[in-house]
């Protein structure tokens, strides 16, 4: 009997994979045995991240386009001839009060880190249809869930992914495909891992989340399989929050 969390045989395209949680949900993607294929706007930036993951074993190739620049996305989706797991993981930030924050900044971000995720998983979810097997994974954040002050374009892009991954469940449901969101919270990732190992931010982690510590890159990748694989295959319009706990304590 396959084993529900068996990726073999699926093809999975993760945005903005070259480091960080793309990078990790790849290689857990990879390790459950699907043929990961990485995404990044820059062939030199995942060829590190490429061979890492080829020297472990997994069957990893690079998709290079930039998620924004939607003929570019077009053109390389079609190069697919099967695509079975679509992991939306791309996103810019920009934290700054409300008053710096002008509208073509706010539109940047959401052309990147929304619009880039409707688009691509339109024309995933074509490919999916055909082989009778689709997980599309938004990756959204807990700032989407509960907002805070400055950092207005991001929680607005976060939050729409979470509303656009319940909107695309519904249209999707009926051609068998899913469509959920991961909601990381504090990830010590190589972009904000300085933010995460000051003595003030420890003690913010210490108090605030349950698990009293923010989550190391490599605890993201088992969300990912788990919406990947047929284990969730009755889960749809969800949102796993991965987050310690923080936000479920008052």
């Amino acid at each position: 009997m396959t084993h529900p969390f068996d990726l073999t045989g699926k093809v999975a395209l993760v945005t903005g994979a070259a480091r960080g949680l793309g990078l990790e949900m790849a290689r857990s993607l990879g390790q459950a045995g699907a043929t990961v294929f990485l995404n990044g706007r820059a062939a030199d930036r995942l060829a590190p991240a490429l061979e890492v993951l080829k020297t472990e074993g997994i069957d990893a190739r690079a998709s290079v386009f930039d998620v924004a620049d939607e003929p570019a996305a077009a053109a390389a989706i079609a190069g697919f001839e099967r695509l079975d797991i679509l992991v939306n993981n791309v996103g810019l930030r920009l934290r700054a009060p409300l008053h710096e924050v002008t509208t073509d900044a706010f539109r940047t971000m959401l052309d990147v880190d929304l619009v880039a995720a409707f688009a691509l998983s339109k024309l995933a979810a074509e490919i999916m249809k055909r082989h009778g097997y689709g997980r599309i994974i938004m990756v959204s954040s807990t700032q989407g869930i509960a907002g805070r002050k400055g950092d207005v374009a991001y929680i607005t892009a976060k939050g729409g992914m979470i509303a656009l991954t319940r909107a695309l469940a519904a249209e999707y449901g009926a051609d068998g495909l899913t469509c959920n969101a991961i909601a990381p919270g504090g990830f010590a990732t190589e972009t904000n891992a300085h933010l995460m190992t000051s003595d003030a931010s420890l003690k913010i982690a210490r108090r605030r989340a349950m698990l009293q510590r923010y989550g190391r890159p490599e605890e993201i990748g088992g969300a990912a399989v788990y919406l990947a694989s047929p284990a969730a295959s009755y889960v749809t319009g969800s949102v796993l929050v991965v987050d310690g706990g923080w936000t479920a304590q008052l």
